[in-house]
């Protein structure tokens, strides 16, 4: 599966961004979805989780309350809401595709097998 990230952009604090995350290729119905994030001297991040069919989500702490995952398969989508953004947020945030092998949902940048290329968010104070 391929998938092409976008959205991103420069906002300031306490507004709110939505990432869009387009797949390609393979079955989009049969990958779990997420989203993660990448800061300047830090490891990847994991945000969020979306199950196969949408009946299921998990968040990070840090973004929990905050960010709402959600997906659309008949366009393929998966989106990110992101609302308070804080200067903290600023990251490339990448979507990332695992394959539904059980009920678990993947919370670990690890267990993501597909990656988009991320798009920059950037949060001015």
């Amino acid at each position: 599966v391929q998938l092409q990230a976008s959205g991103g952009g420069l906002v300031q604090a306490g507004d709110s961004l939505r990432l869009s995350c387009s797949a390609s290729g393979r079955t989009f119905s049969g990958y779990d979805m997420g989203w993660l994030r990448r800061s300047p001297g830090n490891e990847r991040e994991f945000l969020a989780v979306i199950s196969v069919r949408g009946g299921s989500t998990y968040y990070a702490s840090s973004v929990k309350d905050r960010f709402t995952i959600s997906r659309d398969s008949a366009k393929r989508t998966v989106y990110l809401q992101m609302n308070s953004l804080r200067p903290e947020d600023t990251a490339v945030y990448y979507c990332a595709a695992s394959r539904d092998v059980d009920s678990r949902l993947p919370v670990v940048p690890s267990e993501y097998a597909y990656w988009g290329q991320g798009t920059q968010v950037t949060v001015s104070s």
